[in-house]
């Protein structure tokens, strides 16, 4: 139990520290991030049987999908901090290291890149928005800014849980 604990705590404070990120990004030099709507909207129409969208800018909104985005950002965030576990154990809970976290940060961009993006109408890595470079780079950015989250969020998990 004290594990899928840490887990969750390591999850939720790696996407805050994402969302943190956003947020000063925002406040700063006026980047928005992704609208978390648009995760619920694509994950109530793959409900519905629709996976790919030509924009999802342009689909039918979904009952919900603010919650429901949102929602399943928090749960990707738990998941990866699950998978980082998976892979190099449970004791890394109990002495965290900086570059696992990180590269659990940049693996966690292949899913935006390779399946969300392309869903949503945006092409693989950004390809058919106005400027996919810049969109790569604060991807990786974002998700990286993740990465250094999941190893902060462990070291308070040792801090607070002991």
């Amino acid at each position: 139990m004290d594990i899928l604990i840490r887990i969750v705590f390591i999850g939720v404070g790696a996407t805050l520290c994402m969302d943190l990120w956003a947020r000063i990004q925002r406040v700063l030099w006026g980047i928005t991030s992704l609208d978390y709507a648009l995760v619920g909207r694509w994950l109530g129409w793959i409900a519905r049987g629709r996976f790919y969208h030509t924009t999802i800018l342009t689909s039918g909104r979904i009952t919900g999908e603010h919650i429901i985005g949102w929602v399943a950002h928090y749960l990707i965030g738990v998941m990866l901090a699950a998978l980082l576990t998976i892979v190099v154990g449970s004791k890394w809970l109990y002495q965290p290291t900086l570059i696992p976290a990180l590269i659990t940060g940049i693996v966690s961009v292949v899913a935006p890149f390779f399946v969300m993006q392309p869903a949503f109408g945006f092409g693989i890595a950004a390809a058919k928005t106005p400027a996919p470079n810049i969109a790569r780079i604060r991807s990786m950015i974002t998700h990286l800014v993740f990465g250094l989250g999941i190893y902060l969020a462990a070291k308070v998990s040792l801090w607070l849980l002991g």
